[in-house]
């Protein structure tokens, strides 16, 4: 699966076939497009450090969603966000199907849904983003977190009841104005 002998090839086939979904993730995490950029390299510069490391019996995926996510905690510690979504990618999303007025009222809603993300805990907004927008199984977003599944579920269910709490919308509903 992974040639340590020809390293090099190896990490330019694990980056492309993983770093656009690293970069959303983190994109979704930061809210800055900037910052995820910056954390995307950095999430790479580590997995390449430590791919000797690997081990091969796990996924590969989710050890580097591992390290992607120990990267915007950590990156989330050194800068610590007033608001982690203020002037973030999704206030900059348009939409060439809706009137003004829709989109208006879609990027509003979008904003409102982020905000309320950026004010979970940093482990409740991890597991929402992995669950809730990126769709992992609880297996692979308790890989990824470093946690059981049962604590991936429970996380997720009181994820939910606050974000619905805060934004006094039913769960389904907030999933789908956060995509």
């Amino acid at each position: 699966m992974i040639d340590l002998k020809n390293l090099e090839s190896s990490i330019v086939i694990i980056y492309n076939e993983h770093y656009l979904d690293v970069y959303r993730f983190l994109v979704c995490f930061s809210g800055n497009q900037n910052d995820a950029e910056d954390m995307t390299q950095e999430v790479f510069i580590r997995v390449l450090k430590n791919l000797p490391n690997f081990n091969s019996g796990n996924n590969l995926k989710t050890w580097i969603f591992s390290i992607a996510k120990h990267v915007a905690v950590d990156h989330y510690r050194k800068k610590k966000f007033a608001s982690v979504f203020k002037d973030g990618f999704f206030k900059q999303l348009e939409s060439d199907d809706n009137k003004p007025d829709e989109e208006f009222e879609i990027n509003e809603i979008k904003q409102i849904v982020h905000e309320a993300i950026s004010k979970l805990k940093p482990k409740h907004r991890a597991v929402v983003i992995l669950r809730g927008i990126n769709e992992f199984s609880i297996k692979e977003t308790s890989e990824i977190l470093q946690c059981s599944e049962s604590k991936v579920k429970v996380d997720y269910h009181r994820a939910l009841k606050d974000l619905k709490r805060k934004l006094n919308i039913d769960a389904e509903e907030v999933l789908t104005n956060a995509k």
